[in-house]
């Protein structure tokens, strides 16, 4: 545990994990790069399967649900809309409470495109959306061996881990 200015801060740790369908007609954005590719991810925003991914480990440290609670994909206010928004407003809610987003680590799941000529790009994405240092942040690609969805080239993985420090709140106390 960190102290803070008389705070006592814990350390929370939330996971994401997001999937969407690669089809042709659409601009593929990871991490909130945009990356030339014949293909783009099929959802009701821009589809970031990344930046869906993380939001939900922040909002999983905070214990406040999931990214479709706050931006639910009914809601035509939130169609094309650019993922960056969604991170903001994650980050945003560690701020209200008292917190500090300390570190994420994005993890995509793919054969195709390449990340690794774009990683740098979207660390400095993150830091930037979520006003962290891009020390404390990490994007990195794996395949799936040329198996399932992602190895045929069909869709987009992507897990997310966020830790955030968030102040110490002693539990209430039985009746």
């Amino acid at each position: 545990m960190e102290r803070q200015a008389g705070t006592t801060l814990v350390p929370r740790t939330g996971l994401g994990f997001d999937v969407h369908r690669l089809v042709a007609g659409r601009p593929l954005v990871l991490c909130g790069v945009p990356i030339a590719h014949e293909k783009g991810l099929e959802g009701h925003s821009d589809a970031d399967v990344g930046l869906h991914a993380l939001c939900d480990a922040i909002y999983g440290a905070l214990a406040e649900g999931d990214i479709g609670r706050w931006f639910p994909p009914s809601n035509a206010q939130w169609k094309g809309a650019d993922s960056t928004a969604f991170l903001r407003h994650a980050a945003g809610r560690v701020a209200a409470r008292g917190g500090v987003l300390v570190h994420v680590d994005v993890t995509l799941v793919c054969e195709r495109p390449r990340i690794a000529p774009h990683a740098e790009a979207m660390r400095r994405r993150i830091a930037d959306v979520a006003c962290m240092d891009v020390s404390g942040v990490s994007v990195k690609a794996t395949t799936t061996e040329r198996l399932g969805f992602a190895g045929r080239g069909e869709g987009i993985a992507a897990q997310a881990a966020a830790t955030v420090l968030l102040p110490f709140v002693l539990p209430a106390t039985p009746a």
